[in-house]
């Protein structure tokens, strides 16, 4: 009974997320972030992939726990990891639902997200405005959910950024693979494939890369 509500759940926010992108009131309903270790000197770019610049150009922001993770308890990952921006910042932070920060702690809560292999993603209103910066799971989070149980990938927008593999250098431990929840790194140590379409260039994968074989780069098809 639990599994039925909670798809019918997934199903109505899908509808109302398809929806708004085929009345053009919204691009996508979320797009990846990648974190600020993988970018190298393109870090913080935007306008629209970069979390820090995100908040450092937002009139106000504001640290929340994740609504998500908060609602079905299903991992252990860290909540208060999310971000809400200006007009819902100051409507979260009126009603205790979420608090003010400093630049420097949001970046302590955004390693924090990072070590978690948790994805930033980007939430849209139908007005096409940020509102909300999120450190997305796998088991919790409904953007993700879109993907991996609707199918939905349509929904989410790749980052413009693609993770590039220097193979001479990879020593195949299989680390990426389990931090990847896009499905593009499989296989086991020792014999490790990536397919590069599939990435959405969160940069998860290189943050824990022990010899820097993996780097972000610019995709010019995004």
């Amino acid at each position: 009974m639990k599994k039925e509500k909670r798809d019918e759940e997934l199903e109505k926010r899908m509808h109302d997320f398809d929806g708004w992108v085929k009345e053009g009131k919204i691009p996508c309903s979320s797009k990846v972030v990648p974190v600020q270790q993988s970018l190298e000197s393109l870090q913080w770019v935007l306008p629209t992939q970069q979390v820090l610049e995100i908040l450092r150009n937002s009139r106000s922001f504001a640290l929340a726990k994740c609504l998500c993770r908060t609602k079905h308890k299903r991992c252990e990952n860290p909540l208060e990891v999310c971000f809400y921006t200006n007009d819902v910042a100051d409507k979260m932070v009126k009603q205790d639902a979420a608090r003010r920060v400093s630049l420097q702690e949001a970046v302590e809560a955004l390693k924090l997200a990072n070590q978690h292999g948790l994805v930033h993603l980007t939430i849209y209103n139908p007005e096409q405005h940020v509102y909300a910066l999120c450190s997305c799971c796998e088991c919790c989070c409904h953007d993700i959910e879109f993907m991996q149980k609707l199918g939905r990938s349509d929904l989410v927008a790749h980052a413009d950024y693609v993770a590039v593999v220097d193979t001479d250098a990879c020593m195949q431990c299989g680390v990426c693979g389990e931090r990847c929840v896009f499905g593009a790194r499989s296989g086991e140590p020792g014999a490790m494939e990536f397919q590069q379409d599939k990435c959405y260039g969160c940069g998860l994968c290189v943050t824990t890369c022990e010899t820097n074989a993996i780097r972000m780069l610019l995709s010019a098809d995004r």
